[in-house]
């Protein structure tokens, strides 16, 4: 007959183990779903995302780390299915990705429904903020539009710009920099004469140059992200204009500068650390960490081959490898409870040096980038080069 204190003492030993973590959060595995634009109109990202992250360890937070890697070309509806399936077949423990504004706003009811992080390589905020129930799920690598906006018509009030012809994404994108952008020239007395929206996948914008042209603009800023982004500036080149052409951070791959070629030479743009690696002052928090980066990809790929989105999502794992110890204290992963106590590890995130900046999360603010992540950057003899804070 089995003794009733036997299995009493059983049951203690196994409450004591599992209470101090070494039957399970010791030995498990993580699991990282990556959801990327490897092909269609935003391949340029997503390429040059993934490429960094070939250069991750096999480890996170001294967890052996399994990673799985989809492909949602550039599409929205693609995305969704891909986070329905990593989440549902692959048990992952948390999704990185995707790398344009509609795809993630799109995945925010999956990755809410399914109780799982995701990390997005997006620039608008609009995916994490303002924080409800969805949101909370979402964190975000790249500084915000705003803070680049700041960086941007700081710069250009600076440099002796009045006035400024807008042209962007007839999407999220578009959207969210039209908003952050307005906001900051109010501020610092730069009027918006003209306004035009393209779609990523356009041959021809020169209905939309002409009108700006018309309006002789001190300065136009392009509001697009990867190689579609170079459409308008090299139409406006063609038809004559002379004023400053400025783009947004999402233009900082190099497969931009080779497909605009002598039109994007001089384009000003705001960026993050990474980009510009080489040349930030010595003085800058996240130059070292920013050149470290630089020497690790450059090995691999080639010299001048960094870009901001190579950055971003190198620094993914610096934030995981960070925050997956103090998850696992809490649960195993592959378990609900894990993916929940990674939302709130990541969340409590301090002074954590990236590529791209300084990190301090919180429950109020799932960005965490304050303005030394912002820089002034220029294509000079295609290349990106440091211009100013």
């Amino acid at each position: 007959m089995r003794s009733p204190l036997r299995g009493i003492r059983l049951s203690g030993v196994l409450l004591a183990l599992t209470l101090s973590g070494v039957v399970t959060a010791a030995r498990a595995d993580l699991t990282v779903g990556i959801d990327l634009s490897s092909t269609g109109p935003a391949a340029a990202i997503g390429i040059a995302s993934k490429n960094a992250m070939q250069l991750w360890p096999d480890q996170i937070g001294g967890q052996k780390v399994h990673y799985i890697f989809l492909d949602d070309a550039s599409d929205p509806g693609t995305a969704v299915k891909n986070a329905r399936k990593l989440i549902s077949e692959n048990k992952v423990d948390v999704i990185v990705g995707p790398n344009i504004t509609p795809s993630a706003l799109a995945m925010l009811d999956p990755i809410s429904e399914a109780e799982t992080p995701m990390i997005t390589l997006i620039g608008s905020a609009v995916a994490v903020e303002p924080q409800d129930a969805k949101r909370r799920w979402a964190f975000k690598m790249a500084a915000n539009d705003s803070a680049m906006a700041d960086v941007m018509t700081r710069y250009m009030a600076n440099h002796g710009v009045k006035t400024v012809g807008f042209i962007g994404f007839a999407d999220a994108y578009g959207d969210s920099w039209l908003k952050e952008f307005s906001k900051f020239a109010a501020l610092r007395k730069l009027q918006i004469v003209a306004q035009e929206r393209f779609n990523r996948t356009d041959t021809s914008v020169t209905g939309q140059a002409l009108k700006l042209m018309s309006a002789k603009p001190d300065a136009i800023l392009v509001a697009g992200s990867g190689t579609p982004a170079a459409l308008p500036q090299r139409t406006l080149q063609e038809r004559g204009y002379t004023g400053k052409i400025y783009q947004t951070h999402g233009i900082a791959t190099y497969d931009f500068v080779r497909v605009g070629g002598k039109d994007v030479e001089g384009t000003l743009f705001p960026t993050q650390p990474g980009v510009v690696a080489k040349t930030l002052p010595d003085g800058h928090p996240a130059r070292k960490a920013a050149l470290a980066f630089t020497k690790k990809y450059e090995a691999k790929y080639g010299a001048d081959t960094v870009t901001q989105f190579a950055a971003d999502a190198y620094g993914v794992w610096d934030l995981l490898n960070d925050a997956v110890p103090r998850a696992a204290k809490v649960a195993a992963p592959g378990t609900p409870a894990f993916r929940v106590a990674l939302r709130d590890a990541l969340e409590s995130t301090h002074n954590l040096a990236i590529p791209n900046g300084i990190m301090n999360l919180s429950p109020q603010d799932h960005v965490g980038l304050d303005q030394r992540a912002g820089v002034m950057g220029q294509i000079k003899n295609g290349k990106f080069v440091y211009v100013s804070d």
